[in-house]
């Protein structure tokens, strides 16, 4: 059964970065494709970035482009998030998800994962 455990959410200041890691387990990692969302309570789920299976191309929200980047270590099972140049906007809950096959049309659409991790929390705030 595959899991993904995210860790690397705190709170921290405008104009400041954070790594989130998400760790892969229960499968080939490199089979699949990964991706992180995040979503505010009571709001609708976003999706953030995706990274095609076999290290293939990404995506990303035009709200992060430039500032985050997403990659993968298939050695370590390991999918990042750099943000940098955080905003308070950014203020949210960040899962990471899985799913083997997606095709590049539909990197940015949740319902193209199976497996979703419990997230972690990023707080951006003076």
């Amino acid at each position: 059964q595959v899991q993904l455990v995210e860790s690397g959410g705190r709170w921290v200041q405008p104009g400041g970065s954070l790594r989130l890691s998400c760790v892969f387990s229960g499968g080939t990692f490199s089979s699949y494709s990964v991706a992180w969302f995040c979503q505010v309570p009571g709001q609708e789920r976003e999706f953030v970035s995706a990274m095609k299976r076999y290290g293939g191309s990404t995506a990303y929200a035009d709200s992060v482009k430039g500032r985050f980047t997403i990659s993968r270590d298939n050695a370590k099972n390991t999918v990042y998030l750099q943000m940098n140049s955080l905003k308070p906007d950014d203020t949210a809950v960040y899962s990471c998800a899985a799913a083997m096959g997606v095709i590049t049309s539909s990197l940015r659409s949740g319902r193209a994962y199976d497996y979703w991790g419990q997230g972690t929390p990023v707080t951006v705030s003076s």
